[in-house]
């Protein structure tokens, strides 16, 4: 009894391992993520530090700006917003029909391009450039108590993975330090350096050719369905344009985009990133850049921009009414981490401030006009 108690138990045991390997065969040959728990983690004393924030980003805006004329504390410079279609990959495996793409469908949609510098300037100098991606018809009750109603998606993407600071208590201390002149000693104080942030910037900070043929990430992890964390991607289905031109004006990546979508269409792969280590790819540390060996981007989406002319002053002055915040947003798509929170807060703040100042009205589109 004692030898056949001991052959069974080592069946079992075998059994065991080749239905793990089979289940780890499966999950790799079809992508699908070992699922990981998207936990956040609130520090102490976050709250105060985002209003902080809040009122700090106010005043530098009341400062810059004289009412009727105040633009976004963020990425005021726009080249343009265009008309788009989001379409929705037909036959995803089931793990990826989660939210907007829960059904092979098209959306339309407004994606606005921008410069990322705090104040309007040359397109030459080096900056971070941003895709906002608006997407109209999307039902299902949002994020945002007073606007549970609205049919929007919004997904922001910059032109770098990652940013430079991981948390709200140090993005309030960069922004002080940029804003009241402290910046030298807030990247090189010996008793709290920040030196891998300068790093980071000096990456970030590009020129760059054509705003159409460059890839944008969301920096940030946000919810995929329960319990999973993912980070976005849109990568140009075209090759990267050439180097910047030596002479141009300071609107060229508005010009650049207006001859392209004057004679033929621009689109993008949408992809997704899973989380699959927290200890590697965290929540809480937006500097952090999830490795890709770790987890492949998997596309989800087609974003097409059709050929139009997009710099109207009408449609110039629609985008500036347009409000662009990741709470725009399902449940199932809910932004995570430190950065994403202090985002709920600051961005619905700032943009009511500067509609009030403007006396223009905050405006959700139902459909592209």
């Amino acid at each position: 009894m004692k030898i056949s108690g001991q052959v069974l138990f080592f069946k079992q045991a075998a059994w065991s391992a080749v239905l793990l390997a089979l289940f780890l065969i499966i999950s790799c040959a079809t992508n699908q993520p070992i699922r990981e728990p998207a936990m956040e983690q609130v520090p102490q004393g976050e709250e105060k530090y985002i209003d902080e924030l809040t009122m700090l980003l106010m005043k530098k805006t009341e400062k810059d700006y004289p009412p009727g004329q105040t633009l976004r504390a963020a990425h005021p410079k726009q080249h343009g917003c265009v008309k788009a279609e989001f379409i929705v990959e037909p036959d995803l495996p089931e793990y990826l029909r989660v939210g907007v793409f829960k059904e092979p469908r098209s959306y339309q949609a407004w994606i606005r391009f921008s410069n990322g510098a705090p104040k309007v300037q040359p397109d030459s100098a080096r900056d971070v450039r941003g895709m906002a991606i608006k997407l109209m018809g999307v039902g299902g009750e949002k994020l945002l108590e007073d606007e549970k109603e609205e049919v929007t998606q919004d997904f922001l993407l910059i032109s770098h993975p990652v940013l430079p600071v991981g948390n709200v208590e140090d993005f309030l201390k960069l922004t002080d330090a940029a804003i009241n002149g402290g910046l030298f000693w807030f990247l090189a104080n010996p008793f709290d350096s920040h030196l891998r942030e300068l790093g980071i910037a000096f990456q970030a900070l590009k020129r760059h050719a054509d705003l159409l043929q460059i890839p944008y990430w969301s920096t940030t992890p946000y919810l995929f369905g329960p319990g999973r964390a993912v980070k976005y991607f849109a990568k140009p289905c075209t090759q990267p344009a050439g180097k910047t031109p030596k002479s141009h004006d300071d609107n060229y990546l508005r010009e650049a985009m207006k001859r392209k979508l004057a004679r033929e269409e621009a689109s993008f792969d949408f992809m997704v990133q899973f989380q699959t280590d927290p200890g590697k790819m965290p929540i809480e540390d937006a500097r952090i850049n999830w490795d890709e060996s770790m987890s492949p981007f998997v596309k989800v989406a087609t974003i097409r921009i059709p050929p139009q002319d997009f710099d109207s002053p009408g449609q110039m002055d629609f985008s500036e009414s347009l409000s662009f915040t990741p709470w725009h947003s399902l449940p199932e798509h809910k932004p995570l981490g430190g950065i994403n929170r202090a985002r709920k807060h600051l961005y619905r703040a700032l943009s009511i401030f500067r509609h009030e100042r403007n006396g223009a009205e905050r405006m959700e589109p139902k459909t592209p006009q």
